[in-house]
């Protein structure tokens, strides 16, 4: 029984580091999504809207299957048709952190575009004023207070992204998930495992929470007291 426990805890470490990995990816096209939908330019921010609209309008379990096997599919029939005798195999690892960092980079657009809404206009507009650029205008400006309005939507997509990495062992990653499927399957004690994986993801969304909340509490210094 220890040794499926300890794998369990192996498939852990792989749970940590996708779902660490494709919050990168989803911060990073969150960012992008943003900057598009508030840029004013019609054909940029026709294809953020459109993003966002059909990312969380579809399955995350059929975009992961799309992504997976159709874009191997298609990148073989692609090699193919250029007369290469060479093909592709998508990992795995990297399949799973760029779908679900894809899927919730939709979420986090919307998280922090209401963050950026919420700042009022005229900081910037004073910023500009003083000879600062766009860039640091959004690094000096906007960016430490969008912090403090995302942070709220930021959690709950985050918690989401966490659970949502129990999919990824449907094209092959032996994260803690599966490992606690094929334990209970050869031990016939499912309650056991499926009990210890559920803990394990209490633990992570936990230590998560906590340092989320620290992260509130820093990047509200002197505001709830003014607001008092």
């Amino acid at each position: 029984m220890s040794g499926y426990f300890s794998s369990i805890l192996q498939g852990a470490l792989l749970t940590v580091g996708v779902s660490l990995a494709a919050l990168m990816v989803a911060i990073l096209l969150g960012l992008l999504g943003a900057v598009a939908k508030l840029s004013g330019r019609p054909l940029v921010v026709g294809l953020a809207t459109v993003y966002t609209t059909l990312v969380r309008g579809v399955p995350e379990l059929v975009l992961m299957l799309l992504i997976y096997y159709g874009g191997t599919i298609g990148l073989n029939n692609l090699l193919e048709a250029m007369g290469s005798k060479a093909s592709v195999d998508i990992n795995p690892f990297l399949a799973g952190v760029l779908t679900i960092g894809f899927i919730y980079g939709a979420y986090m657009t919307e998280t922090f575009r209401g963050a950026i809404l919420s700042i009022p206009k005229g900081q910037m507009e004073a910023a500009w004023a003083f000879g600062m650029g766009p860039v640091r205008t959004f690094v000096r400006i906007t960016a430490p207070q969008m912090v403090r309005y995302a942070l709220p939507g930021f959690t709950n997509n985050w918690l989401v992204l966490i659970k949502a990495t129990a999919l990824i062992s449907l094209i092959g990653l032996q994260e803690m998930t599966y490992l606690a499927k094929q334990a209970s399957a050869a031990t016939r004690e499912p309650f056991t495992f499926f009990l210890f994986a559920a803990a394990l993801f209490l633990v992570y969304t936990s230590v998560s929470l906590w340092a989320l909340r620290w992260l509130e509490r820093r990047f509200s210094l002197g505001v709830k007291r003014a607001n008092a």
